[in-house]
């Protein structure tokens, strides 16, 4: 779906900008749920055909659009996006230059931005550049990725999510997901024991204790254990009574998932089970990695001032970047605090620019990476 002509008359673009946010608002219009992204999969296929792309929906599900080498490929810059969302219906629509709609900053814009950057960009003979629609982002499973990470091994990477288009993100922080439990006989609230939503309440204190410890002396958010109850429930049959907590925890990248997962279980005790999902290390790269120069190169000739950043979330940058150990950052348009909320919308200039940085990103890139003489890609 795109909008009508007397929308896009309104926003005064010049041809090649007014079909970018066709693209773009043709992907936000196509609903894509994780585990339903099929349709919008197809919607980005057919964009990539639309800018001369070659094309395939691979074993994962994800939608790939590749630009060829046109000589033998020495280098493979990877532009790694997902096209699920989060539940969640927002009305399709541009007011005030913003389109609105779930998905339109995580990260359909992003991921737009880069499809069209990658067909546009001037890159050497030698460069190849893939653009995925990553599936199951937005998942514990991460599938598409985690697919990605068998078969590729590229030269560089982008993530797609949303930094702002002046900004750059160096890294995120780890997660693991706890489903946390308690049980007990049924009792009366005047027996001297204490009921399970007791027991529960009490090894959470435990636990935030632990995390402080943990985080003692750290002065950035990015260098502390975060701990959210995302979920709590109890109920009894009347022989039974049960409480359960769903909780997350952010990792700095000086706590270890699978330390943190041992400690937990020590904390629990025996009148606490627990299962453990969702384990990702935090990951960051520095100023001087050839993506982050790039990156902020361009957004320097855009005419502002790079904002290197360090997200508290997770993205696929956690998953690929310590298997592929190549030069990455993620990059694209948008506030992220609009992530996952009934406001989330994208400002079409930002869109556009952040189109224009890429472009002038992946240049500097793909000629900084052929000089050079890296390792050749491996071409799937």
């Amino acid at each position: 779906m795109i909008p009508d002509d007397a929308t896009l008359d309104l926003l005064g673009l010049p041809p090649n900008d007014r079909r970018a946010v066709e693209i773009l608002y043709d992907l936000v219009s196509t609903p894509s749920v994780s585990d339903h992204e099929g349709p919008a999969v197809s919607r980005f296929i057919q964009a990539a055909r639309s800018l001369d792309l070659e094309f395939e929906i691979d074993e994962a599900g994800n939608g790939v659009a590749r630009r060829r080498a046109v000589t033998k490929s020495r280098v493979q810059i990877v532009l790694l996006g997902h096209i699920d969302t989060v539940p969640g219906h927002i009305p399709v629509r541009i007011e005030n230059r913003e389109l609105w709609g779930r998905g339109s900053v995580d990260a359909k814009g992003p991921l737009a931005a880069m499809l069209l950057a990658g067909a546009q960009a001037s890159i050497p003979d030698d460069t190849e550049l893939l653009v995925v629609a990553a599936v199951g982002e937005e998942t514990t499973a991460s599938l598409g990725a985690r697919h990605l990470t068998r078969e590729l091994s590229p030269s560089a990477c982008i993530i797609g999510e949303p930094s702002g288009w002046d900004g750059v993100t160096l890294g995120y922080k780890g997660r693991v997901l706890v489903e946390a439990a308690s049980r007990r006989p049924s009792a009366h609230s005047g027996g001297p024991t204490g009921s399970p939503p007791d027991v529960l309440f009490a090894w959470w204190q435990r636990v935030l204790d632990h995390a402080a410890r943990l985080s003692a002396g750290a002065t950035r958010d990015f260098d502390r254990l975060q701990c959210t109850i995302l979920d709590m429930t109890s109920s009894s049959d009347g022989l039974e009574d049960v409480a359960s907590i769903r909780a997350g925890f952010r990792l700095p990248p000086s706590v270890v998932p699978a330390q943190l997962q041992a400690d937990l279980f020590d904390i629990a005790g025996d009148e606490v089970s627990l299962t453990c999902a969702g384990r990702e290390s935090a990951y960051a790269t520095d100023r001087n990695d050839p993506v982050v120069r790039a990156l902020s190169g361009a957004i320097r000739a855009s005419g502002a001032t790079p904002r290197p950043k360090l997200k508290t979330g997770t993205a696929d940058l956690n998953i690929v970047a310590p298997v592929w150990q190549c030069p990455i950052a993620a990059y694209g348009p948008g506030d992220s605090g609009l992530d996952h909320t009934p406001h989330e919308r994208l400002n079409i200039d930002e869109f556009l620019r952040s189109v224009r940085v890429l472009q002038t990103a992946l240049a500097t890139l793909a000629a900084e990476l052929s000089a050079s003489g890296v390792k050749p890609a491996t071409v799937s």
